[in-house]
């Protein structure tokens, strides 16, 4: 109980500091807080993921809820489906290509380049594709929930800065670079934003995996 505890208990507070500082997402102090309380307090992370393991079994529910917009807005997604598979291919194609090309560029090892090319898609996605690839699973998920909350945390506003205004645009910006994270963000801000994000997040996790399929077989 002590994983959930903590976890419930550093949440609630992570909540309450983002309503004072909501630029900044509640699940970066929660993770925060749980790493500083575990360094401080010389706890093990084994004593800790007994319980955490709990919390994270919500997070296929969690998952699957969001597509209560996504089947709200079927039909605006239906009418807007060139537009939205244009957007999420190109900014597939252009994540994958750009965090293991700048990362193989800069000399790292093979097993971290390839770990950094999933890191636009949910977590289990990104999780199998770094192991099939020969990658670190392990920082895999810190990259792809980092992905996320950066994504989450200043991606509709650098896009409205960037003049982008249109809820199908951005829902597909977002879903596509920031999957689930990124996507729950746009649940408060608008249905059709969410709806399309939900769309492009399932889409690009499918249209990744099949890309790297000849990565897996020259590698």
């Amino acid at each position: 109980m002590f994983g959930v505890s903590l976890t419930l208990i550093v949440y609630a507070i992570a909540q309450g500091l983002h309503k004072k500082w909501n630029k900044v997402h509640p699940l970066f102090i929660t993770s925060a807080g749980i790493i500083a309380i575990l360094l401080i307090c010389g706890i093990p992370y084994e004593s800790y993921r007994v319980g955490g393991d709990y919390v994270a079994l919500l997070l296929g529910p969690a998952t699957v809820g969001l597509g209560v917009p996504l089947y709200k807005q079927t039909r605006s997604i239906g009418r807007n489906l060139p537009a939205i598979l244009a957007g999420l291919t190109t900014g597939s194609i252009s994540a994958l290509v750009c965090a293991g090309g700048i990362t193989w560029s800069l000399g790292a090892a093979k097993n971290i380049w390839v770990t950094m090319i999933p890191k636009s898609v949910t977590t289990p996605i990104s999780v199998e594709i770094v192991r099939h690839l020969g990658g670190i699973p392990e920082l895999g998920v810190i990259v792809t929930t980092l992905t996320g909350l950066i994504g989450s945390m200043i991606g509709p506003e650098l896009l409205r800065l960037c003049g982008v205004r249109a809820d199908i645009a951005i829902g597909t910006a977002i879903g596509t670079a920031s999957h689930g994270i990124g996507t729950a963000r746009l649940v408060k801000e608008s249905e059709l934003q969410a709806g399309v994000s939900g769309f492009a997040m399932a889409a690009t996790g499918i249209f990744i995996s099949l890309l790297v399929i000849p990565l897996y077989w020259i590698l």
